[in-house]
C-alpha cells in the first residue's frame, strides 16, 4: 500500500491557503459576534472581557486553523463539500472550542484583583457556546454557498434546441450523477425528459428538479408518454433481467439504449465523467441474472509477494487470470504458454499497464515433462493456474489424440510437478462439458479434474478445479463469431433452436478461479451458481438487435444441425453429487471428483495410446472404460469426421466456430 508521507501530509496546494485564510477570517468574525450578542447592551461588552476578548481573539484564530489543519479540512475543495466534509467540519469546531475554553483556563492571559489576590477573567459558558455556533455556522454556510454556486447550471439549465431527449433508468446515485453530468454540459446535447425508478417512494417525486416517470414495469406507457430518443440505465449494480426488459422496450420502439458501466468495470478504473463512461450495451449485460461479484483483493489476498504461474497465458482464460493477478502484486508472475506471439502481446499488455511487475515469459508446452519440470523447478511458484488446454468440441472430435495428450497428459504433467516441487496451490480450468460427457474434449476433462483429485488427496490441501459454462468473448467463442457474422452482413448460423448454454463473463469466470484456489482443500470441483441456462437462439437474436438490426428481415438465421459431441444442454454437476455450499453465497462445492474411480494404470495406458498414435476408435474406447459416463460415437476415427464430407461449407459447418457457434467456448 502506498504511504503518504509526512511531507506530502503538510503541503499546501494555492487554493489550501485561501480556504485557510478564509476559514481563520471566519474564526475571527465569530469569537467577536460571540461578545458583543452575549454583552448586546447599551454599555457594549465589560472592559475585563473586553481586554479577554483582544488579548484571545489571536488564539480563537490559531487553533481552529491548527485544528482545521489536523481534520484536513484544507485539503477538501470547497465546490465538493459533501455530507463527510461537513460531519468533519462539526467535529473540528467542538473540538476547537473546547481547546480554547482549555486554553484560556489554563494560560490565564487576562487577571482582575480581588479582596483575595488576582483572579483569573474566563469567558462566559454562553460566548464559548456561541463561538462554536457562528464558527459552524459561517465556516458550513461559506461552503454551502460555493457549492451552490458551482452547482447552478442545476436551476439554469437551458437544453439546445437539437438536444437528444433522454430518459434515465434509475434514479439513486448513479442516476443523479448522470444527470448532474448533462446538466453541467449543455455541450453533450442531451436533454432529461425523466426518471424511471422502481422505488415506491421516489414515484411522482423530482430529483434535482426532474421528475420520476413511474417504474419499470411501466416503462412502454412511459415511453409512448415522454417520447425519448434514447434511453440510459444508471444502475450499475443493475441485474441482467432488469436490463433485458428495459433494452426489449427500447429495441421495440428503435431506441437506442446506452448503460453506466457495471461495477466490477468501475472498480477496474474506467477514466473520464460518468456520461463519457456510458457504453451501449452489451450481451453480458442482459443475460438474465446479477453478476458475480467478489473483493478481489481480499480474496486474492494469500497471492500477494508470492510467485505465480499461469499456464496457458496467451489464452482469453488465461490472459485475464494474468491481468486480474497482477492487481495483487504478486513478487513475480510466470506466463507460460505454447504460442510465442499470444504471450508476446501479453507481455507488452503487462508492461504497459503494471510496469513494476516482473512478468517471466517462457515458451513451453505442458505435455513436455522435461521442458516443465525444468521451467517448475526453476521458477519455485507458490500457486499454479492451469489454463492451458484444448477446448473446442468438435475440433477434438476429429483429433482424438491431441485432445488426450494437451488435456490429459499436459494436466498430468504439471500438477505432479507441483506435487514434487511442493507447490501450495493449483487450480485446474476445467468445463461443465466434462459432465456427463458427449465428446471427447468433455471426457478429457473429466479425466483431468480425476487427476488433480487423486493428488489433492496426497497433499490433503491446496489442489482444485473450477468448473464453468461457456465464457463471453473467449477467443473462438459464440459471440465474438455472432457479431462477426453481424458485421458481415449475415448469415447468422445457429446450431438448433433449443440449444442452450450456461453463460459467464471472462472477468466472472476468472474471479471463481481466484476464489476457488483460496476455499478448497480435498481436491473438490468448484462451480459459479450461474442462474437459468441461456437459449442460444435468444442470444443471436439480442445480439442482432443490439446492432440495432431486426433478424429475418436485415440479418439471416439459419440452422446448421448439431455438430459431433454436442449436446443441446449442458449440465454442472452430475445426478447425486453431493453439493456443499461456501463461504461464497454464488460458489457451490461438488465433491464428484472421484465418482468414476479409475487406476493410474488406466491413465498411463490412455496417453500412451494417443503417444502411438493408436485409432481413435481404440481411445475412445479406453476413455470410455474410464470415464462410464462418456456417451460419444465409439465408431468414429480420427479425422473420419472431415474425409467423410465431400463439400467445403460442410468441412467449415463442423470444424469451425463460426458454423454452428453456439456451442464454442
Amino acid at each position: 500500500m502506498r504511504r503518504r508521507t509526512r511531507s506530502a501530509a503538510l503541503s499546501l496546494h494555492r487554493h489550501s491557503v485561501a480556504q485557510l485564510a478564509l476559514d481563520g477570517a471566519l474564526a475571527a468574525v465569530a469569537y467577536v459576534l460571540a461578545y458583543r450578542l452575549r454583552f448586546d447592551t447599551a454599555a457594549g461588552v465589560p472592559e475585563r472581557y473586553d481586554r479577554l476578548l483582544h488579548a484571545t481573539l489571536p488564539w480563537s484564530v490559531g487553533l481552529a486553523l491548527v485544528v482545521f489543519m489536523l481534520f484536513r479540512l484544507e485539503q477538501k475543495q470547497w465546490r465538493y463539500a459533501g455530507q463527510r466534509d461537513h460531519v468533519a467540519l462539526v467535529q473540528a469546531v467542538i473540538v476547537t472550542t473546547l481547546a480554547l475554553a482549555g486554553l484560556i483556563a489554563v494560560a490565564k492571559p487576562v487577571t482582575v484583583p480581588s479582596t483575595s489576590g488576582d483572579v483569573a477573567v474566563t469567558p462566559p459558558t454562553s460566548v464559548l457556546v456561541m463561538f462554536g455556533l457562528l464558527l459552524l455556522a459561517l465556516n458550513g454556510g461559506v461552503r454551502f454557498v460555493v457549492r451552490t454556486v458551482y452547482e447552478r447550471p442545476l436551476h439554469g439549465f437551458r437544453a439546445r434546441r437539437d438536444a437528444r431527449r433522454v430518459l434515465v433508468v434509475g434514479a439513486g446515485d448513479g442516476g443523479r450523477l448522470v444527470l448532474r453530468e448533462i446538466l453541467r454540459s449543455p455541450e453533450l446535447g442531451l436533454n432529461p425528459v425523466g426518471f424511471v425508478d422502481d422505488d415506491p417512494l421516489k414515484q411522482g417525486m423530482r430529483v434535482d428538479g426532474v421528475r420520476v416517470l413511474g417504474p419499470t414495469e411501466d416503462l412502454s406507457r412511459i415511453l409512448d408518454e415522454a417520447e425519448p430518443d434514447e434511453l440510459i440505465i444508471a444502475i450499475p449494480s443493475a441485474p441482467g433481467s432488469l436490463r433485458a426488459r428495459v433494452v426489449r422496450a427500447a429495441r421495440d420502439r428503435g431506441m437506442p439504449v446506452r448503460t453506466l458501466p457495471t461495477v466490477f468495470e468501475l472498480l477496474r478504473g474506467a477514466g473520464g465523467t460518468m456520461v463519457r463512461q456510458v457504453r451501449e450495451v452489451r450481451v453480458e449485460d442482459v443475460l438474465g441474472r446479477e453478476p458475480v461479484r467478489m473483493e478481489l483483493d481480499r480474496v486474492g489476498a494469500y497471492l500477494a509477494d508470492e510467485v505465480v504461474m499461469v499456464t496457458g497465458a496467451g489464452g482469453s482464460i488465461g490472459s485475464e487470470l494474468c491481468r486480474q493477478l497482477a492487481r495483487l502484486e504478486p513478487r513475480k508472475l510466470i506466463a507460460v504458454g505454447r504460442g510465442e506471439n499470444s504471450i508476446f502481446e501479453l507481455l507488452q499488455e503487462m508492461g504497459r499497464a503494471f510496469p513494476r511487475l516482473k512478468v517471466v515469459p517462457i515458451i513451453a508446452d505442458v505435455r513436455d515433462y522435461t521442458r516443465m519440470e525444468s521451467v517448475i523447478g526453476a521458477c519455485q511458484p507458490y500457486s499454479v493456474f492451469h489454463a492451458a488446454a484444448h477446448k473446442h468440441v468438435p475440433l477434438m472430435e476429429a483429433n482424438v489424440t491431441e485432445a488426450v495428450l494437451n488435456n490429459v497428459l499436459g494436466t498430468q504433467n504439471v500438477v505432479t510437478l507441483c506435487v514434487a516441487h511442493d507447490v501450495q496451490h493449483f487450480v485446474l480450468i476445467s468445463t461443465d462439458k466434462a459432465v456427463r460427457p458427449t465428446s471427447v474434449m468433455g471426457a478429457t476433462k473429466r479425466i483431468a479434474e480425476h487427476v488433480v483429485h487423486e493428488c489433492a488427496v496426497e497433499r490433503t490441501s491446496g489442489y482444485v478445479s473450477v468448473r464453468f459454462g461457456n465464457v463471453l468473448g473467449s477467443r473462438g467463442s459464440v459471440v465474438p463469431t455472432f457479431m462477426r457474422q453481424i458485421a458481415e452482413g449475415g448469415p447468422v448460423t445457429i446450431t438448433h433452436p433449443d440449444m442452450t448454454r450456461y453463460f459467464m463473463t471472462i472477468p466472472e469466470a476468472v474471479q471463481l478461479v481466484l476464489q476457488a484456489a483460496a476455499l478448497g482443500d480435498q481436491g473438490e470441483v468448484f462451480v459459479l451458481d450461474m442462474g437459468e441456462p441461456v437459449r442460444v437462439f435468444d442470444l443471436a437474436m439480442d445480439l442482432i438487435r443490439l446492432s440495432g438490426l431486426e433478424p429475418g428481415s436485415d440479418i439471416e438465421v439459419n440452422f446448421t444441425g448439431v455438430r459431433p459431441g454436442e449436446k443441446l444442454y449442458e449440465e454442472l454437476f452430475f445426478k447425486g453429487a453431493q453439493m456443499v455450499p461456501t463461504d461464497h453465497p454464488k460458489i457451490l462445492r461438488a465433491r464428484d471428483a472421484a465418482t468414476s474411480v479409475h487406476s493410474r494404470g488406466d491413465i498411463a495406458e490412455l496417453i500412451q495410446a494417443a503417444r502411438e498414435n493408436r485409432s481413435a476408435g481404440e481411445i475412445r474406447r479406453l476413455i470410455v472404460r474410464m470415464v462410464p459416463e462418456y456417451s460419444g460415437n465409439l465408431d468414429t476415427g480420427e479425422f473420419d469426421i472431415v474425409s467423410d464430407i465431400k463439400s467445403t461449407d460442410e468441412v467449415t459447418e463442423v470444424l469451425t466456430p463460426e458454423r454452428g457457434s453456439a456451442v464454442a467456448r
